[in-house]
């Protein structure tokens, strides 16, 4: 897969949403340095201690040393990041929002791949970047029975495949209603699937002994248990339909379940259904908002689960009328449970930073390196990519995210992002931010005019400066009003208005200048034309 690289100046001729593509293009043509020495920092390394001033080596979009006396080679770039603090890159565990839509109308469609739905192009790629992001898990929503197969993926990239860390991760499902269905007809079709998909595997096993037997021009001579049993032994991949495909790899181990409990009263059947289909060691559950009230199940069941971006859940006494509030992250951790924390994509406040989520949670008594292991570490075991990323240590995958300060500080913010050791991100060069905080007019250069506007310097031809001679003759304006006939009677006033001939250009330059705005104003203020 072809490695990114963007430039500190690859941004000054992008525009918009294009910032990124254009420099992901320009990557293309030169390799990345070998080796990068990211020296003078904090490094938080989420693993083990923290270095209050450290090294960090990376070559060829590996981390290889960290300390804070490492031996740089001698061709190494070094990039001076002295006051500044690093950590991995933060993971988004759960998230549609690179797709077109959240969910499909299909209730059951395990034959989909999000593959097919995700546009580079989207400004929530470019956001996640900026916010710190190194890997996202594009998943469908939560409204379905049984949706499609997931993808970890990069938030830069032109294509997809140049996005993918990881093709094929789980496939979504829910035990909450979807719209329109109650809790019976949601737990029906996802038995129903199951069931079906038994029987399809028994079916397909039969028919392939048949073949087989056929080929060597033997007869059937056993029966259909029998030939069952000794079918599953020929069936091959290309064999299954689309339908049943990605469930047969769900089943068979080879694709996780991540299974959306919204209520406390859809956790039991989560946990029931990824038993009773050989699921549970391979699921993840993703919790709604009142879940944690199950803890005692969670807590059985001893699997990872996603949290909603919602921390806090209210809930007024029925009897008292008081209004209670919990701190769901607080009463997970307690049970020992590992969990992740999400983004706020809808909250226009702090709760869309995965930081800032972290943060509350060490406000509300859970150890830092739980809450920082939340945003990085824990997604990515869940993800089954521990061993590549989520913790800066030798060997691990060169995902950095370079902050002006602690990164639980709220007024710290991203400086740089490293992807495989590739500098993807520099805030100096964001031209959304250069834009923002640029004066009004501050991009135009000093030679550049507004279409239409007269040059100061140079007098009007019809003007007359201060010391000039009048002019002999003056040729009527060519749309000036014509002079009264000679047997027509002056009105009075008219003598006077003839004493000012000055008055009477002036008005008539105004009317031709008013005539040309109109006109103007035609063309550009959207007529029929348009």
């Amino acid at each position: 897969m072809t490695k990114l690289e963007i430039s500190r100046g690859a941004g000054r001729g992008a525009a918009g949403l294009l910032m990124l593509l254009v420099a992901c293009a320009a990557a293309r043509a030169g390799e990345p340095p070998a080796k990068v020495a990211l020296t003078g920092g904090r490094i938080i390394p989420v693993v083990g201690e923290e270095i209050a001033k450290g090294t960090l080596l990376i070559e060829h979009g590996k981390i290889t040393a960290i300390g804070e006396k490492v031996e740089l080679p001698h061709d190494a770039m070094e990039v001076d990041v002295s006051g500044k603090v690093l950590m991995p890159g933060l993971i988004n565990a759960h998230d549609w929002q690179g797709l077109d839509v959240p969910n499909e109308n299909a209730d059951v469609a395990p034959y989909l791949d999000v593959y097919d739905a995700i546009d580079p192009s989207r400004l929530f790629f470019e956001n996640s970047l900026r916010d710190g992001v190194t890997a996202i898990h594009i998943i469908q929503a939560n409204n379905c029975v049984i949706g499609g197969v997931t993808r970890v993926v990069r938030p830069i990239g032109l294509d997809v495949d140049e996005m993918t860390i990881k093709p094929r991760v789980g496939i979504k499902m829910s035990t909450t209603p979807k719209g329109g269905f109650d809790r019976m007809l949601q737990m029906a079709m996802l038995r129903e699937t199951f069931l079906e998909l038994g029987d399809y595997l028994e079916r397909l096993a039969e028919q392939r002994y048949e073949e087989e037997q056929k080929k060597a021009k033997k007869d059937v001579d056993v029966g259909p248990a029998e030939a069952r049993k000794l079918g599953k032994e020929l069936v091959r991949p290309e064999d299954y339909d689309d339908m049943h495909a990605n469930l047969v790899e769900l089943t068979g181990g080879r694709l996780d379940a991540w299974i959306y409990a919204g209520a406390a009263m859809d956790v039991g059947p989560a946990i029931k259904i990824a038993k009773d289909n050989g699921l549970l060691d391979r699921c993840v559950l993703v919790l709604g908002p009142d879940s944690f009230k199950a803890v005692a199940e969670l807590k059985a069941a001893g699997r990872p689960v996603v949290l909603d971006s919602t921390l806090d859940f209210r809930e007024r006494d029925a009897l008292t009328g008081e209004l209670a509030e919990t701190f769901v992250p607080k009463v997970i951790h307690d049970a020992g449970l590992t969990f992740a924390l999400l983004p706020n994509p809808d909250a226009s406040l702090a709760e869309r930073y995965q930081t800032y989520q972290a943060a509350r949670c060490v406000r509300e008594g859970i150890p830092r390196a739980k809450a920082l292991e939340a945003i990085t570490l824990n997604p990515a075991k869940m993800l089954g990519l521990g061993d590549a990323m989520g913790s800066l240590e030798a060997g691990k995958t060169a995902n950095i995210t370079v902050y002006s300060g602690d990164p639980l500080d709220f007024n710290s913010w991203v400086e740089l992002v490293y992807i495989d050791g590739i500098l993807a991100y520099d805030r100096a060069k964001d031209v959304r931010i250069r834009r923002l905080f640029q004066p009004p007019g501050a991009d135009e250069k000093p030679d550049e005019k507004k279409e239409g506007a007269k040059d100061e310097k140079a007098p009007a031809a019809d003007e007359t400066k201060p010391g000039d001679k009048p002019k002999e003759e003056s040729k009527p304006e060519v749309d000036a009003p014509a002079p009264p006939k000679p047997e027509e009677k002056t009105p009075p006033g008219e003598d006077e208005k003839k004493d000012k001939p000055k008055e009477q250009d002036r008005t008539s330059r105004g009317d031709r200048d008013g005539g040309n705005r109109k006109k103007d104003a035609t063309r550009s203020g959207g007529g029929s034309d348009a």
